[in-house]
């Protein structure tokens, strides 16, 4: 009796599971770092390319409609290909863009490089958090997959104490903050190169003997043997996908989530005070010193906050923290608008944007992700995915297009109203529709999601 509760009991090999989800994570530091690059190097850039407001806002958007299009492309790549070989694309094209933007010579190219880093940028934020929620265990998915996050926060303030340190070395420095980051490419592709391929992705192509030997390396012979059958119960319950299976009324409850929580992610315009920092600080008279020393001040806050959802994704659970962050945005967000209208001291303003970063960093920054890679059923999922990550993009282009032409129309402080009402609508969304899914399979969760 106590051999056959020996055998039965579930063992996993955390180190391996960590050290994969890390390697894998490594595309979110890319996307941290490309996301993070632009704060600090606005003030060099609208120098050296003559930017006006709508300029400016295009050619900080231009990652975003870049993102779009390899977000796209991920998709249909992980489902036909596998997960690993879109990684190792976006890791090539991240490289190589890299150096570009460094190079450029007019504004044009920039742009151009620019949304090149944006294909590699959105397929690594597609793929890396899809993998990592694949190969991991669901005790352990949240925190996980919020790995990707951490990579993600990482890079930003790794990139914003970069850039401030660049910052004295001339009218060029905005070369280096750019250039930079074909190191990180160059160790991402090298790092993924070594992963195994998505167990799901394998079974789902025929090759049970590969899933099961990368699924043994997981974890013990009982793990391998309930994943197994978890997964092919799925897929033989699911036909051959297309990608009109997405729309279909069984899957439309989970596609409306998966979108809405992506646009609501970007339009509760966080992002206005990552890739604005500057604008912001400068609008109540800060000079270029204290503006950049704030970028590195909101990415220390960032990850230290980012540590604190990991340890509760999986604890408190992911609809306790959106409801949170939702609420604790939108009030922040008026405190924020009213300080910077009437000319608050720059100690005031800073408190205030630090205190909306952190609350962001503990909910809809890793939560997002976390629930985008759960929802979605295993045929369709590269494709649910992408989908959502490409309104995630969409909406970031419009939230920092618009920013500069709405901060120059309204005044700085006048956009922060109008995502204190979107954040509203938010926490009213995900009390509405959003369930719980901590500790479920992905399996199991066809059933919360999914009508059949």
């Amino acid at each position: 009796m106590q051999t056959e509760l020996v055998q039965n009991t579930i063992r996993y090999n955390s180190g391996y599971i960590v050290g994969i989800s890390l390697i894998s994570a490594l595309g979110g530091y890319l996307f941290g770092f490309d996301f993070a690059v632009i704060s600090g190097a606005l003030p060099f850039l609208r120098t050296e390319f003559q930017l006006d407001v709508w300029w400016e806002g295009f050619l900080t958007g231009s990652l975003a409609l870049g993102c779009m299009v390899g977000c796209m492309f991920a998709g249909k790549l992980a489902d036909l290909y596998g997960r690993k070989p879109g990684l190792v694309v976006a890791a090539a094209i991240f490289a190589i863009s890299s150096v570009g933007m460094a190079l450029s010579g007019n504004l044009t190219v920039f742009v151009l490089m620019r949304f090149a880093a944006g294909i590699g940028v959105g397929m690594a934020s597609m793929l890396s958090p899809m993998y990592i929620a694949e190969i991991s265990p669901a005790e352990m998915r949240g925190r996980n997959v919020s790995i990707n996050q951490l990579t993600i926060v990482s890079g930003i303030l790794i990139t914003n104490m970069v850039n401030y340190f660049l910052a004295d070395t001339g009218p060029d420095a905005w070369r280096w903050m750019f250039g930079l980051g074909a190191v990180p490419a160059a160790l991402f592709l090298m790092g993924v190169i070594w992963l195994p391929e998505s167990p799901r992705w394998l079974i789902k192509d025929g090759q049970v003997e590969k899933a099961h030997q990368v699924l043994s390396k997981i974890g013990n012979e009982h793990f391998v043997r309930e994943t197994q059958e978890a997964i092919g119960k799925t897929l033989l319950s699911a036909p051959k996908a297309s990608f009109s299976d997405v729309f279909q009324k069984a899957v439309r409850p989970a596609l409306l989530v998966g979108i809405t929580l992506a646009v609501f992610q970007q339009l509760c315009g966080i992002n206005v005070v990552f890739n604005y920092t500057s604008t912001i600080f400068e609008s109540i008279g800060a000079d270029l010193d204290r503006q950049l020393m704030e970028t590195v001040a909101i990415g220390a806050v960032n990850l230290i906050f980012t540590l604190v959802a990991m340890w509760q994704v999986d604890k408190l659970g992911r609809r306790p923290l959106m409801l949170i962050g939702s609420l604790g945005l939108s009030i922040t967000y008026i405190a924020l608008a009213y300080v910077l209208q009437n000319g608050a001291p720059a100690i005031v303003v800073s408190i205030l944007v630090l205190s909306a970063i952190a609350l962001y960093a503990t909910s809809l920054a890793p939560v997002t992700w976390v629930l985008i890679t759960e929802i979605f059923p295993n045929n369709i999922r590269g494709m649910g995915i992408s989908i959502a990550t490409v309104s995630l993009w969409g909406a970031y282009f419009i939230l920092v297009f618009t920013f500069p032409v709405l901060a120059k129309t309204l005044g700085t402080f006048g956009p922060f109203y109008l995502y204190a009402v979107i954040c509203f609508l938010g926490f009213v969304f995900v009390k509405a529709k959003v369930a719980e899914t901590k500790g479920q399979t992905l399996e199991n969760l066809e059933e919360s999601y999914i009508k059949h």
